[in-house]
């Protein structure tokens, strides 16, 4: 650009060269508003084309960045010239994308022109080139081609019902089933899975998405002429969250003998159900690597599959899980829509239950429900939709979810910030819920005391490990951030502190007696994987072993295996999911952060069974997470429908 230039409005300057777009992502870059990866994918995309313009180049590092954020792909539509409001951008960060918006294209068109006359942008199967344009979504390549994968393999499973013997599928649900005045979704929800090889099953907490699952398998062994051949899976995405599956299906299982009696042998064939898996460990996956054991050529030896807290299965993960699956398997995905997505890109489960509210059954979805359940669906339910809605089951009733929790829990996922402040500040409810009058990082601190009070009090008394695990899992401090006075990092060393000051812990070095730590990474060969949460505990001889709890069982791994571990008083609501906690404190920050959401909110809020408390460092920053929804990119429903087509 002549120097001159300089002196004329952005608006009047010549289009923006590929030069100054990676001057401009870098000068980004190092102001911390993006990534470095993100200006070096642009930088990397100009050294495979160097006559790329800026529009190609900008669109490849705002692509990486939306990736880092959870998206799947960058939506190329008119409002690409407004990216600004889509980062979140205000202040000094809105001015220099305005300045820079000036010299680049206005329309949607012209940016989609230049990206498919770049050599490095492909349009789909058969090419190598590092990113790809379709539908108007710009990819990274191996993100549209896991898209695709998930589609087809969802699209064949739902598209065709195995026969089902509905007269004998009648007898067993009403034998599995109570009789309900009402329309039983739980007993719906099993014979939508019963004719196809997958099935979606979501509802908040409470709703009995295990109980649900629990007589779905108790029913695929009535039906089977020899169900002790069905080779059951049961996975979840982290370790806590396999244990509790496990452990509330075997549970459900045993209490529902008594209702059958002698005319299944449930008792028997729980003895034969395998531990509940994580998903790493099911798919044989390689540290270090992105290679699994099993995939389409060397497929998993199941029948039926149950993954659980499905709404955690990132995008790459669920194309691996369901290539992985043998044709003729069938798999059941259980999670709450509402909570927060993976923490990787995609938000599977999300897209999966698009419309579940509305229900959308058609003619023959009807006729079999009413065949195999004796129940009519109620008609705002049966507007008629897409393959994948027939197989898709909204859990209505909470059964846990009664009182107070449940009531705001309701109120957030509505939304309605006046309606959930009230509830909290209701001294009808402060048995349930709380919002100290004066929040502050301190008061956190305090109720994180009082809440592992219990723990450490075992520790110090010698308890055995499952005494002091089970007590440790009692409370949760859950942060919205890692870093500053209210984030993780933080929060962690002062509630360190303040337990050794009360006398609770003698912290000694990075390791000591007491110490609560989650697994960072999965640690091959010891069955501790990431996510996964236990505490330093000494064993006869001195030494110090951190010990997991595995449903009714202990595992322990010395900590000179546990490089990749961080302390655990406090953690991020993301972690948390897959847990439960008797009481949960959520902390809040006193700086507006884009990770503060509904979902974010909800999934805070449902890891408490008995007692919530919010601690908010800005009492607006309460309704202002309400008031902001997650949003994920991705087109996995449009190359479902056009599969379906």
């Amino acid at each position: 650009m002549d120097a001159f230039d300089d002196l004329l409005p952005p608006e009047r300057r010549p289009p923006l060269s590929g030069a100054e777009a990676l001057e401009e992502l870098h000068r980004w870059a190092d102001a911390g508003w993006i990534r470095h990866l993100d200006h070096m994918f642009a930088r990397f995309v100009a050294e495979l084309s160097p006559h790329d313009p800026a529009p190609v180049l900008m669109a490849a590092a705002l692509l990486v960045h939306m990736e880092g954020r959870g998206h799947t792909c960058l939506v190329i539509d008119d409002g690409i010239a407004k990216v600004a409001d889509l980062l979140g951008w205000t202040g000094t960060q809105a001015e220099a994308w305005e300045a820079v918006a000036a010299r680049l294209p206005r329309t949607a068109a012209d940016w989609l022109d230049a990206l498919r006359h770049s050599p490095v942008v492909g349009e789909g199967s058969g090419g190598s080139e590092p990113l790809v344009l379709s539908a108007g979504r710009l990819y990274l390549r191996r993100y549209w081609v896991d898209e695709q994968r998930v589609a087809t393999q969802v699209s064949r499973r739902v598209s065709h019902h195995a026969p089902v013997d509905e007269a004998v599928a009648r007898r067993w649900l009403d034998a599995l089933f109570p009789p309900d005045d009402t329309f039983d979704w739980q007993k719906f929800a099993c014979a939508v899975a019963l004719r196809s090889r997958l099935s979606v099953i979501t509802g908040g907490p409470g709703t009995g998405k295990t109980y649900t699952a629990a007589r779905l398998l108790a029913l695929l062994w009535a039906v089977d002429p020899a169900p002790a051949r069905l080779r059951i899976a049961l996975a979840a995405p982290t370790g806590k969250a396999a244990a509790r599956l496990k452990q509330s299906i075997s549970s459900a299982l045993i209490e529902l003998q008594g209702r059958v009696g002698d005319s299944l042998a449930l008792s028997e064939w729980v003895g034969h159900l395998e531990s509940a898996r994580t998903l790493h460990s099911l798919l044989g996956a390689r540290p270090g690597t992105r290679r699994l054991q099993h995939d389409a050529a060397h497929p998993l030896d199941v029948d039926v599959l149950l993954v659980d807290e499905a709404s955690m299965v990132h995008l790459e993960m669920m194309a691996s899980l369901l290539d992985a699956l043998p044709p003729h398997a069938r798999i059941v995905l259980l999670g709450d829509k509402d909570q927060l997505a993976s923490v990787e890109a995609g938000a599977v489960l999300g897209d999966l239950c698009r419309g579940a509210e509305q229900g959308r059954y058609d003619a023959e979805t009807l006729r079999y429900a009413e065949a195999v359940t004796g129940q009519v669906l109620p008609p705002a339910f049966a507007t008629g939709g897409p393959p994948l809605a027939q197989q898709t089951v909204m859990l209505r009733r909470s059964r846990r979810f009664d009182g107070a929790i449940g009531q705001l829990a309701l109120a957030v996922n509505d939304g309605d910030a006046a309606r959930a402040s009230a509830l909290l500040r209701d001294r009808a409810h402060a048995a349930e819920l709380g919002w100290p009058a004066d929040p502050s990082a301190t008061v956190a601190v305090r109720l994180a005391v009082d809440g592992y009070r219990g723990c450490f009090e075992a520790v110090r008394d010698g308890a055995d490990p499952i005494t002091v695990l089970t007590a440790f899992d009692r409370f949760r401090l859950l942060c919205a951030v890692r870093d500053g006075a209210w984030g993780v990092v933080d929060l962690n060393a002062a509630v360190q502190r303040a337990l050794a000051d009360a006398g609770l812990l003698r912290p000694s070095g990075e390791w000591y007696e007491g110490r609560p730590v989650m697994v960072t990474r999965n640690i091959a060969g010891s069955g501790v994987f990431n996510g996964d949460i236990g505490i330093a505990l000494r064993v006869p001889g001195g030494a110090l072993r951190v010990h997991f709890l595995e449903g009714d069982t202990v595992r322990s791994v010395g900590v000179s295996r546990l490089a990749d571990v961080e302390t655990a008083f406090a953690m991020t609501v993301h972690k948390s999911q897959g847990s439960e906690f008797e009481h949960t404190v959520l902390v809040l920050p006193e700086a507006p952060s884009r990770v503060l959401t509904r979902e974010l909110v909800y999934t805070g809020i449902t890891r408490a069974r008995k007692r919530f408390t919010l601690v908010s460092g800005r009492e607006r920053a309460f309704a202002e997470a309400l008031a902001e929804r997650t949003q994920r990119f991705s087109g996995l429903l449009d190359v479902l429908a056009e599969a379906v087509t």
